[in-house]
């Protein structure tokens, strides 16, 4: 039986890059029954990720009462693709931070977040984790996690409802869309960014994701949850136009 290897036609590297040539490439082969989509590796990968976001268990007061209402069968946040929480940092994306840091917390916090691997995100729930709330004048109390470690999204309230930090956690889905993997807090540094971490601080310098905080890779403003739309249904998530 003969084995014929079929032909495939090779795309010049010009209309690689050309967008026109791969959308009529693209549509030729959907008019001949080829199912076919263009997209870059960047938006797959991220999709994957937004979709995916595993958080570390860490209710310290009464907004971690909050955060087990929005995982149980009403809010029901399995339905957004973060329902997995984990015990260890070294399997989470992020620390959705609900509950008031002490000063003695303080360290035990940085190092769960430290552990965490990279790239790594902070959901700051409720007043007193943003700036200490009603206990802001107290000695023991850290105002705001942001003395911390850099935070993403901001959920305030005295405790949130279960849609803010529903609609926060989609603010935080966003913000990983449009993150640049390749290049970004992945990237493998050069010689002069390696330089640059070390004259920083630390025995071994800075991580990726610390240096992506500054501006030189372009590390976004975190995210206010100000208010929920008023056309934000719990049960069918945010209604876009």
């Amino acid at each position: 039986m003969e084995v014929r290897k079929p032909h495939i036609k090779s795309i010049p590297y010009q209309e690689f890059k050309d967008n026109e040539n791969l959308e009529k490439i693209t549509k030729e082969l959907n008019e001949g029954g080829a199912n076919v989509i263009v997209g870059s590796l960047d938006q797959a990968i991220n999709w994957g990720r937004s979709n995916s976001l595993w958080s570390l268990t860490f209710g310290t007061s009464c907004c971690g009462i909050e955060f087990m209402a929005v995982g149980c069968s009403r809010y029901d946040f399995s339905r957004f693709g973060f329902e997995v929480t984990r015990n260890s940092p070294r399997q989470a994306d992020l620390i959705m931070c609900a509950g008031t840091i002490t000063n003695k917390m303080a360290p035990v916090f940085k190092r769960l977040y430290d552990e965490i691997a990279e790239p790594k995100y902070v959901v700051a729930v409720g007043g007193c984790t943003i700036s200490g709330g009603p206990f802001k004048k107290s000695y023991n109390v850290v105002r705001g996690i942001d003395e911390l470690v850099p935070v993403d999204v901001y959920i305030p309230g005295c405790p949130p409802r279960p849609e803010a930090i529903l609609y926060g956690m989609m603010q935080l889905q966003r913000k990983v869309k449009v993150e640049k993997f390749f290049g970004g807090a992945n990237h493998k540094m050069t010689s002069e960014e390696k330089a640059e971490s070390l004259a920083k601080g630390g025995l071994h310098g800075l991580s990726n994701e610390t240096l992506a905080a500054t501006e030189k890779l372009g590390k976004r403003a975190p995210i206010i949850v100000t208010d929920v739309p008023a056309d934000f249904d719990p049960q069918k998530g945010l209604t876009e136009e």
